[in-house]
């Protein structure tokens, strides 16, 4: 078996050679090459260059051993792809100048166009030619996180107005969720035909909601999100935080692979779960900042939480923090194969 066999074997829940390691966030501000980049070069400027997105792709595999590569891009570009008006502010996130806020603002929202963004495709091939067998993760947002940043306008922390929007205008919220399931369907099936292995849906802020508002208003469009992918034939990752009261229902909107983040114990999550979906997590991205010792002995818990079961992926709850120390990371990828060496 490869080692590049590892992290797909996880994903299909099937027997590896030792558990696979990739962080969210990999390539980011805390590797020297991002940083000289991001000097001259804004976020989307880099996702635009098939250039600059496989330079800083490829970076966190050949610095820190991880299993998997993930495309750099953004959840904007494809909302930009059908029509909407949003950008990337430094050091905030996404904004847009013309927030949806009543009904008819829904109609905004075109079919998506792969035209638009020729450099993605263009860059997931790139990327294949220079990753010698490595799996290469694509992504999308998922609808209720990208209808969140539309209707607030900027990242928030209450999601008020996004909520109000579902309550008050049920019909519309719905409409909304439905495109951008189709829009992120055929965004990922854009990705997985130029040649992504795997694909994870960021549903970031789901967790905000209440069970029955997820229930009533959000599990069908991801649902449907789910089925197009799918039809591709790639395992999916369902990634959210502060999910611990949702992962059933979660795992019943789709994907292969649920994520969960550090406030449950990887044990607790896999029997919330139900067992039959793998599971990826749950490192807390602070860790990274602690001393060596108190990193591995928290790794080394995860891993015994994860009882040898096929289908673990070893990852973070949430992005790598930009004060990471680089071999801190490089400790956990190195870790993790050695205690898991010999089959999960």
């Amino acid at each position: 078996m490869s080692s590049t066999d590892r992290f797909l074997r996880a994903c299909w829940r099937e027997p590896a050679d030792a558990t696979p390691v990739w962080f969210m966030r990999q390539a980011g501000r805390y590797l020297p090459g991002y940083r000289e980049i991001r000097k001259t070069h804004g976020v989307l400027d880099i996702a635009r260059s098939p250039e600059f997105a496989v330079q800083v792709a490829l970076e966190p595999v050949r610095t820190l051993g991880v299993d998997a590569a993930i495309l750099f891009a953004d959840i904007a570009l494809p909302l930009q792809a059908m029509g909407f008006p949003i950008d990337i502010e430094r050091d905030v996130g996404p904004v847009t100048p013309s927030p949806v806020r009543a009904p008819d603002d829904v109609e905004r929202l075109k079919e998506f166009d792969p035209a638009l963004i020729p450099f993605i495709p263009e860059a997931i091939r790139r990327l294949k030619e220079k990753l010698n067998g490595v799996p290469l993760i694509g992504f999308c947002g998922a609808p209720y996180t990208l209808a969140s940043y539309m209707i607030e306008g900027r990242p928030t922390k209450d999601f008020a107005e996004t909520k109000a929007f579902m309550w008050r205008h049920p019909g519309a919220w719905d409409a909304l969720l439905e495109r951008l399931a189709d829009g992120m369907g055929a965004y990922l099936g854009l990705q997985t035909k130029a040649g992504a292995d795997a694909v994870q849906v960021f549903d970031s802020w789901v967790g905000a909601l209440a069970p029955e508002d997820y229930v009533a208003r959000v599990a069908r469009p991801t649902a449907r999100l789910f089925r197009k992918v799918r039809e591709t034939g790639v395992p999916a990752i369902h990634f959210g935080t502060g999910t611990a009261t949702i992962l059933p229902l979660m795992r019943e909107a789709g994907g292969e692979v649920l994520a969960v983040d550090w406030r449950l114990p990887l044990d607790e999550a896999w029997a919330r779960a139900g067992g039959q979906v793998a599971l990826q997590g749950n490192l807390d991205p602070a860790a990274l900042l602690a001393p060596p010792a108190v990193l591995e002995e928290k790794v080394r818990d995860i891993v015994a939480r994860a009882s040898g079961r096929p289908g673990h992926i070893f990852n973070l709850g949430h992005g790598v923090l930009p004060g990471t120390p680089v071999e801190h990371a490089r400790l956990v990828v190195e870790r993790v194969h050695a205690m898991t060496a010999g089959g999960a």
